[in-house]
């Protein structure tokens, strides 16, 4: 057989297969629905339930309310965190006595150790962040103790006593980084308080 042969039967069977996928006019559906082939009832739409007499009350989306001021009440709320630093747990309290006993002897890695299991305490208390600070401070990584003392007074609140302390151990940190005018910027901070 040669080419021109192979190529000519290829074309008719492709022809005859696409002549018999193709229906046309009258050659129907395949598809029939349940309970037959009458195609001239198609089934009825669902109906809406009859209109409700006006004796019943109308149900009111809230969207549909009217706007009603009420009077407010004189806010009564506990201060959030920002307001006022999170007490400290008895055993978190407990960690910071045994890591200033650590610090006292020279164990700044004992000390830490015990700090970080007080911060998982009491991760929002700025007590437990400067003494962090304190710890790494004993380290010898200034680092670490500048970036403890920043997130220890973002989380004093309005305690000015802690804040206070807070910038001026900044301000010592910065100091020994060789950040004079951060130091003096700090100080000036807590000089306002």
């Amino acid at each position: 057989m040669n080419k021109t042969t192979i190529t000519r039967a290829g074309c008719l069977a492709m022809a005859l297969g696409l002549a018999g996928c193709a229906s046309g006019p009258g050659g129907g559906s395949i598809y029939v629905p349940m309970g037959g082939d009458d195609r001239s009832s198609a089934p009825e739409p669902p109906r809406t339930a009859e209109p409700q007499e006006e004796s019943e009350p109308r149900v009111w989306r809230k969207s549909e309310q009217p706007e009603v001021s009420e009077p407010e009440a004189p806010a009564t709320r506990s201060p959030s965190y920002r307001e006022s630093g999170d007490e400290l747990p008895a055993a978190a309290v407990s960690l910071i006595r045994d890591a200033d006993q650590r610090l006292a002897q020279g164990d700044s890695a004992g000390a830490i150790a015990r700090l970080e299991r007080a911060q998982r305490i009491a991760p929002r208390s700025a007590e437990v962040y400067f003494k962090l600070a304190e710890a790494y401070v004993s380290g010898d990584n200034l680092g670490a103790a500048e970036q403890f003392t920043l997130k220890g007074l973002s989380l004093a609140g309005n305690d000015s006593r802690m804040q206070r302390s807070g910038w001026l151990l900044l301000a010592d940190i910065r100091r020994a980084r060789g950040n004079v005018a951060g130091a003096d910027q700090a100080e000036a901070r807590a000089g306002a308080l």
